[in-house]
């Protein structure tokens, strides 16, 4: 009588396992360890690892920022009240104030600054630069907006800005005119300024990776030149590009008291008139591409 052969029964003892190949490993210190299996993997069933984003999409990460939410922010009267104190700090031109109150000026900043985005104060950008505080941006384009063309048009016209920054003053003035040409040297804040700006789909501004010393020709004429940044001296190039009946609102160091003040310049058909206004803190101007 023979007998049936009986199925194994799982799981298995472990001496009736088939052995499996094995390799030596060798220890920092030189002493042997215990083999490790080896197991094999074709290219096509390996897993691919990507411990990080492909390289191409690094200067996008890098650029890319959480959005400040859960702080009120973006209440329409949190701006209202930063325009209230500014008016009652002097500023009459409404149409200057509202566009202050459409701008959301804490998206310009950054995220663990964003609770005083709208205080009356200049906050830091890196590179050595400064958002301007929300008076000094009013202050300068109210004082734009009393040039002569644009007291006959109601408009700022075509706009040139030297100084990008983040943005922000380029998005208040893009509220008031027909195009806005910002240049900036710093290459980190001319891009954050273009993501800043793709976010608010504001079309009316063209920005440019530029010397602003040299404004930019190929625009030229502009009606408003406003300058973010101050030296001893205008450069030649922006009278050169302010049109006929324009106006040009730009810091300016005094070279006896060591002091900055706004300078404005208008344009006539008789030549140019300059007047010094209040006394300002402006990073200083430079040259070149940074």
């Amino acid at each position: 009588m023979t007998s049936k052969k009986r199925a194994p029964v799982f799981p298995l003892p472990l001496e009736r396992l088939a052995p499996l190949p094995r390799r030596l490993v060798i220890a920092p210190g030189g002493a042997a360890t215990a083999p490790l299996p080896r197991v094999a993997a074709s290219h096509a069933t390996r897993p691919v690892l990507r411990p990080q984003r492909p390289l191409q999409h690094a200067a996008e990460s890098a650029l890319r920022r959480d959005e400040p939410t859960g702080l009120g922010l973006d209440s329409h009267g949190v701006r209202l009240r930063m325009i209230e104190r500014l008016r009652r700090d002097g500023l009459r031109h409404e149409a200057v104030l509202s566009a202050m109150a459409s701008v959301p000026r804490h998206r310009f900043v950054d995220s663990a600054l964003a609770t005083q985005a709208y205080e009356d104060t200049s906050l830091p950008l890196g590179h050595g630069q400064t958002i301007s505080k929300p008076s000094v941006v009013a202050r300068m384009v109210e004082l734009l907006f009393e040039g002569s063309n644009a007291r006959a048009s109601g408009s700022l016209g075509r706009v040139l800005e030297i100084g990008t920054g983040c943005g922000y003053q380029a998005a208040v003035l893009a509220q008031l005119s027909r195009q806005v040409l910002s240049v900036e040297r710093i290459k980190p804040l001319h891009e954050r300024a273009r993501m800043h700006l793709a976010s608010l789909r504001e079309h009316r501004i063209r920005l440019v990776y530029g010397d602003g010393r040299r404004g930019h020709a190929p625009n030229a004429p502009y009606d408003s030149i406003i300058a973010a940044a101050g030296g001893d001296e205008l450069p030649p190039a922006w009278f050169d590009q302010l049109a006929e009946g324009g106006r040009l609102v730009a810091p300016r160091l005094d070279a006896k008291s060591g002091a900055q003040s706004l300078v404005v310049v208008d344009r006539t058909a008789g030549g140019f008139v300059q007047t010094l206004c209040e006394t300002v803190l402006f990073v200083p101007l430079k040259s070149g591409l940074d």
